[in-house]
């Protein structure tokens, strides 16, 4: 609660609400110059921006925003045959062929998919692992080629004991690399072939043995609504207001954004945003409404697009006003 007084955020009387609008990153201006110099394809500019940030600092998001950006996939082509020896080409070539191929595979359940799309998706991941590999073997302490590895690995099903050497590779690397353990704990969950319980355990496990301000926080929060979308209408609410419940993400709130460690930082916007959603749910409006007041209106897409896919900022606004906000 001290942290969010020190943003110079009020905790008591609403003074009114910021209109709520989707932010795609998290305010690295860094992201939407090297988005900028991707869709233009502006290799110089990609290449200051990227090398000016260290593995050791996450360049995570800096790559997805390359990786995102359409038409990417073809001047890199140009990049890789006139640096032949240079490995940061084979990175982002790796990284736009995964956001590539889920283009191709859309969001659309599985029964939805096209046999198609399906071989056009696979395919790309195929590419994207190529890629990933070399650049793994060439640069042994990047943390982002095995990062990559974990979300090719669950397009492609290669089982639970593979994904979890994959995932275990990352954090050897960044012992609290936040995407490392959200592509971990997707892993585990019951629709890609773990357990609730395991799921849950995972969540706990990681949030509690890092240290209080973690982001990692987060997972325990993910857990819940996991559980929540695996569940019918009825059963879903009932589940998310089990006292237990709302204790457990206190707990975790009290070790993440609640600590006085916490820092802004990377994707801390997320993590109050599934706070948010998560407490609503669950019906605890005085730490959901501390969450929304957090946010002050910047909607991340995940993990609003779960209540409306098409519009996660009219999700988000339902919930703060069912919160009193």
């Amino acid at each position: 609660m001290a942290l969010l007084r020190e943003w110079g955020l009020t905790l008591g009387k609403w003074a009114g609400r910021p209109v709520a609008q989707v932010q795609k990153d998290s305010g690295d201006p860094d992201v939407r110059r090297v988005r900028e110099a991707a869709a233009a394809a502006d290799w110089t500019t990609v290449r200051e921006v990227l090398e000016a940030r260290p593995e050791s600092e996450d360049r995570t998001e800096l790559l997805w925003a390359v990786g995102d950006t359409a038409g990417v996939e073809r001047w890199i082509a140009g990049v890789l045959e006139a640096e032949p020896e240079a490995t940061l080409p084979r990175l982002v070539a790796g990284i736009r062929h995964i956001s590539w191929g889920w283009e191709a595979r859309t969001g659309a359940r599985a029964k939805d998919v096209s046999r198609e799309q399906f071989e056009v998706f696979h395919s790309r991941l195929r590419t994207a692992e190529q890629w990933l590999y070399e650049v793994a073997e060439r640069e042994p302490q990047w943390t982002s080629p095995w990062y990559g590895l974990q979300i090719t690995g669950r397009g492609l099903q290669v089982g639970q004991t593979t994904a979890r050497r994959r995932f275990e590779a990352t954090v050897r690397r960044d012992r609290h690399h936040l995407g490392a353990h959200q592509q971990q704990l997707q892993q585990v969950c019951d629709k890609w072939g773990g357990s609730h319980e395991e799921m849950h355990a995972f969540a706990r496990e990681s949030a509690f043995s890092a240290p209080g301000g973690t982001p990692l926080g987060q997972l325990v929060a993910i857990a819940h609504i996991e559980e929540w979308l695996s569940l019918d209408d009825g059963p879903d609410a009932v589940y998310m207001r089990r006292p237990e419940v709302t204790a457990s993400l206190r707990e975790a709130a009290d070790h993440s954004f609640r600590h006085p460690d916490f820092v802004r930082r990377g994707g801390w916007i997320q993590v109050l945003n599934t706070f948010a959603m998560a407490f609503s749910l669950a019906g605890d409006n005085t730490a959901a409404r501390d969450c929304f007041q957090a946010t002050g209106g910047r909607v991340t897409e995940f993990p609003w697009y779960y209540l409306n896919g098409s519009d996660p900022a009219a999700a988000y606004r339902k919930q703060r006003s069912s919160t009193g906000r």
